[in-house]
């Protein structure tokens, strides 16, 4: 059992899941297949709160909420930008970045929109691989 040999926590009747994985899988490369430079289709709030949605619930159902948090880090990261930002502007009246979520703060310091989502990319890569990598250390 790969469960067994990952140590991982055997949750039975979780391999439905995979098939709602797929389907999510499936959904955002056909997104993003239309959503290549320049885009022609954008997701909006009601997409991304329930891919958000969904990609959490299936983290609980398998009992990988802790790894949720590291394999998005770059999502925690942007939250995390929006956060500090609103605390010091109400605590300091003072801006941390120049402008929240972080992605605008780079663009706004001279780098070209394809130049922060490429080194995004290039961070949630690293983030997914730091996640799998910890597969075997539980």
């Amino acid at each position: 059992m790969i469960a067994g040999y990952l140590q991982l926590q055997y949750v039975p009747g979780v391999g439905e899941v995979a098939v709602f994985c797929g389907a999510l899988v499936g959904a955002a490369l056909g997104f993003l297949w239309y959503n290549s430079h320049p885009a022609e289709v954008f997701m909006g709030d009601v997409g991304s709160l329930s891919l958000g949605a969904g990609i959490g619930s299936v983290a609980v159902i398998a009992k990988q909420e802790i790894l949720l948090v590291l394999v998005g880090g770059l999502f925690v990261l942007e939250a995390l930008s929006v956060i500090v930002q609103v605390a010091s502007f109400k605590l300091t009246k003072r801006r941390v970045f120049r402008m929240a979520p972080l992605h605008h703060h780079f663009e706004l310091s001279g780098w070209a929109e394809p130049k922060v989502i490429v080194r995004f990319w290039i961070l949630s890569i690293l983030f997914a691989l730091l996640s799998l990598s910890t597969l075997k250390l539980r």
